[in-house]
């Protein structure tokens, strides 16, 4: 009887045509995915001459937004020593971004498998799920013309890539959130390097301005979804919920902004800085607790920031205000910049 009951909310929870603001949202984002996005192939003009990836090209430097970029120890190094440490670095992270992107794939697919018919989570879904489909495809690409041979995700979290998405069945809520531990950070720093007005090498900013423009529309609908469905959770789960929210946060960003063994064996970089830049620094703190203001903003929303939660995310060093609204420019960041513009 129990299970009964449960797959009965499950099912009631799948259907959203009662709720019209809800379906709108949808309908827009779908719209948007219609009348702008992106294919790799033809928006990147990777063969022109001003995309060529050249040895010694200084514009591969690691910006001061990268947390290992703005470290002296980095900073200190050889110039050509800088630019073979951010291209590796740049092509690590492009890795680890589709393989991220190819465990939401499998997860919206497989939570689109059980939406009832008729409703508008479907489209939108296969239409992120095609978005996502040409960004494996972009970063790819910047990954073979850079040439750097390397891994990605960390090896547990490859090991962990084949059963991830089936959550996105069952446990939505859950799968949504991990949505958000992996968009936010890679989200987050883009806009940043961007924001920054360093001068980068064509692919990267291509890249990164079309991922950026794509990815608004993504996380959206990731908050969206949980903005409708966590206030109608039974007390008890949304309080475990609550608290395992920044774990998951915790946990993904830094297998996401945290680059492998493999990465400082390489460059023979120093265990402290190791420490240092992942995250012990003032400044790494400060980055942490940026990247998921707009996720606090939804937790304070929706009834998930209760005190047990509070001491949650600050045990998990990712504490701080939220925002005020989606995508607010971090204030401490745009100060930097506006120093290196002057």
């Amino acid at each position: 009887m129990a299970r009964t009951k449960m797959i009965r909310r499950w099912r009631r929870n799948m259907d959203v045509l009662d709720d019209q603001p809800y379906v709108d949202m949808l309908t827009t984002l779908s719209e948007g995915s219609v009348r702008r996005n992106f294919n790799p192939y033809t928006d990147i003009d990777w063969d022109s001459p001003e995309f060529a990836v050249t040895p010694n090209d200084p514009r591969w430097v690691l910006t001061d937004t990268d947390p290992l970029g703005r470290h002296p120890w980095y900073q200190a190094q050889p110039l050509e020593r800088q630019i073979e440490i951010g291209m590796w670095r740049q092509a690590n992270v492009a890795k680890v971004g589709l393989h991220f992107e190819s465990i939401l794939i499998r997860g919206l697919m497989n939570y689109a498998f059980w939406v009832p018919n008729g409703s508008p989570e479907y489209r939108y879904c296969l239409h992120e799920s095609v978005e996502e489909c040409n960004h494996t495809m972009m970063f790819q690409e910047m990954v073979n013309r850079i040439g750097a041979d390397v891994p990605g995700m960390p090896r547990m979290l490859k090991w962990l890539s084949a059963f991830i998405p089936l959550a996105a069945g069952p446990l939505p809520i859950v799968f949504f959130f991990g949505v958000l531990a992996g968009e936010e950070p890679i989200d987050h720093t883009q806009k940043n390097v961007l924001r920054e007005g360093r001068t980068l090498h064509p692919i990267m900013e291509r890249v990164m301005a079309i991922h950026v423009a794509e990815e608004a529309r993504h996380i959206s609908f990731a908050h969206e979804y949980l903005r409708k469905r966590v206030p109608t959770m039974r007390t008890r789960k949304r309080f475990m919920l609550s608290l395992h929210v920044p774990i998951i946060m915790r946990v993904l960003c830094s297998a996401i902004l945290k680059p492998p063994r493999s990465f400082w064996r390489e460059f023979d970089i120093p265990k402290s800085v190791k420490r240092e830049v992942f995250f012990r620094s003032p400044e790494a703190r400060q980055m942490l607790s940026e990247v998921f203001a707009d996720v606090r903003m939804l937790c304070h929303d929706t009834g998930l920031m209760n005190p047990a939660a509070k001491l949650m995310w600050k045990l998990c060093k990712i504490d701080g205000a939220p925002s005020r609204y989606r995508s607010e420019p971090a204030r401490a960041h745009l100060t930097v910049a506006e120093k290196i513009s002057a």
